[in-house]
């Protein structure tokens, strides 16, 4: 009774070990389809849709940043969230209303470096009228000033300014041009067309 015990263990084993075999041999993938499977699972990065993050300062919202994609990078050592596809970020004042708003076709936070950059057609808009058109800006929470390096247009009410070079206040209460290459008044420039 105990060989035939041992016997059929050992077919029953058999046949498992064959029949493994003969599943592992038809399967082949090529490194090319291992490797987008697993970049499908990156467990790096996560991703949201149609996010909205709000700031708020002594329960009052003081940020909005919205936008239709954000990846979360988890990395340790850079940890930061990226919007792809753009991001829009209203700003609201101590009455709760907005007092000006930003569009950009991408955005970075460094966490480390408590720094946001936006990129690319990026414009700026206050509730008194003006407007910042730019290609880049920096946002250095520590600090709270913004600045850029890059080539700027700002528009008043009364006049247009162009130069390289800008920097302000985070609520945009001081600012400057580094280097102004151009200004034009409005009124001039009503006449001119008329």
């Amino acid at each position: 009774m105990r060989t035939e015990i041992n016997l059929h263990s050992l077919l029953l084993f058999l046949n498992l070990l064959v029949a493994g075999a003969a599943l592992l041999t038809g399967c082949k993938n090529s490194v090319e389809d291992v490797n987008a499977l697993v970049s499908k699972f990156d467990t790096q990065v996560e991703t949201a849709k149609d996010v909205e993050i709000l700031y708020s300062d002594s329960a009052q919202v003081r940020v909005r940043i919205t936008g239709p994609t954000m990846l979360y990078h988890l990395d340790r050592r850079e940890p930061r969230q990226e919007f792809p596809d753009g991001v829009a970020v209203d700003f609201f004042g101590p009455e709760g209303a907005i007092t000006s708003q930003l569009d950009a076709r991408y955005g970075l936070r460094l966490e480390n470096k408590s720094e946001v950059i936006v990129r690319d057609s990026v414009v700026w808009k206050s509730v008194e009228g003006e407007k910042i058109e730019t290609e880049e800006l920096i946002w250095d929470e520590r600090k709270r000033k913004i600045y850029t390096n890059k080539f700027v247009v700002i528009t008043r009410p009364d006049e247009i300014i162009y130069g390289h070079g800008f920097e302000a206040d985070q609520d945009f209460s001081y600012s400057r041009i580094n280097a102004i290459e151009g200004r034009l008044k409005v009124d001039d420039l009503e006449k001119e067309t008329e």
